[in-house]
């Protein structure tokens, strides 16, 4: 045998401690023994590790057992190579007696009792091969596992639907809540215009001007709130007729039969709504309503609309 470890891998060391090796192959066991110093060491290691199987697993062996079972083997190899040492529990080399080899099966069989579990390996020694019995044991090991990681992946789809349907639910909300400050908005400012025009209509120091139609718009309507003293001017569109795209109504003050620009009047799809604020004027003897581009103009440049005199 060119490679010893090669040998001691091959399992005949094995084989030939259980004493299920035939005569011949037993003899070329112990040769190899004899010649390569490593393969003896290991056939030794495995003979202390039957008996340290023995020890922990099955009734204690009668004395003379042990002593015979490394005997046999240790007697094999001293001839030809050097001493192998043995655990801290074997016997002297010259201690041992010679033990027949046809003796060698009965005395491991009194060590190694059937059905008992292997001792942990020791340091340096190949561990043992487990027994059929545990697999079982490793098979509903991972079973569990499987069935662990089942029950994680479904917890976490349903935890993932839920945070779904949580976030979908908040930008649902979200947009409620955009809806309803728009609509508050809206609502505040209708609410700010009627406060203003209810404030304006109990002031007395506002003077309520009514804005006719003319004969180029008789159903026009309207109304401007003019305090002298403050110069506010307030316009409020009761009935004015929608106009064309780039159109625009504007308010002028008439003073001394000359039009001052009172602003332009805010409408809402191209008419006119709400009470307004318009530009400050301090006299007007009268005030009317052009239609004038969108913008206004610096003069009337289209017939009044609608027309009202400040009384005293």
């Amino acid at each position: 045998m060119n490679n010893p470890q090669e040998y001691i891998e091959s399992g005949f060391l094995e084989q030939y401690a259980l004493g299920e090796l035939s005569a011949a192959e037993r003899a070329a066991v112990e040769a190899e023994a004899a010649a390569h110093p490593a393969i003896a060491a290991e056939l030794a290691e495995i003979v202390a590790a039957l008996d340290g199987y023995a020890q922990a697993h099955a009734v204690a062996p009668p004395p003379a057992v042990r002593a015979r079972v490394l005997s046999h083997v240790l007697a094999q190899v001293s001839t030809d190579s050097a001493p192998v040492a043995a655990p801290a529990a074997t016997p002297p080399l010259s201690s041992l007696s010679a033990a027949p080899a046809s003796g060698l099966r009965a005395d491991v069989d009194a060590i190694a009792r059937p059905g008992a579990s292997p001792p942990a390996p020791l340091l340096g020694q190949r561990p043992a091969a487990l027994p059929a019995a545990a697999a079982p044991g490793r098979s509903w090991l991972a079973l569990a596992a499987s069935v662990a990681l089942l029950l994680s992946l479904l917890g976490n789809f349903f935890l993932y639907n839920r945070w779904h349907e949580a976030d979908t639910t908040l930008v649902a909300l979200q947009a409620d809540q955009t809806r309803l400050a728009s609509a508050n908005t809206v609502l505040q400012r209708e609410m700010s215009g009627v406060k203003t025009q209810n404030d304006i209509l109990r002031d007395d120091r506002f003077k309520v001007i009514a804005l006719a139609g003319t004969p180029d718009a008789p159903g026009a309507k309207a109304r401007v709130f003019f305090d002298p003293r403050t110069r506010k001017v307030y316009f409020d569109a009761q009935n004015m007729p929608a106009l064309p795209a780039g159109k625009q109504y504007q308010l002028w003050a008439l003073r001394d039969g000359k039009p001052v620009d009172a602003g332009m009047v805010a409408t809402t799809t191209t008419a006119a709504t709400g009470l307004q604020e318009m530009k400050a004027i301090e006299v007007a003897q009268a005030f009317a309503v052009t239609v004038e581009p969108a913008g206004g103009s610096a003069g009337p440049t289209m017939p009044i609309q609608a027309m009202g005199a400040v009384t005293i």
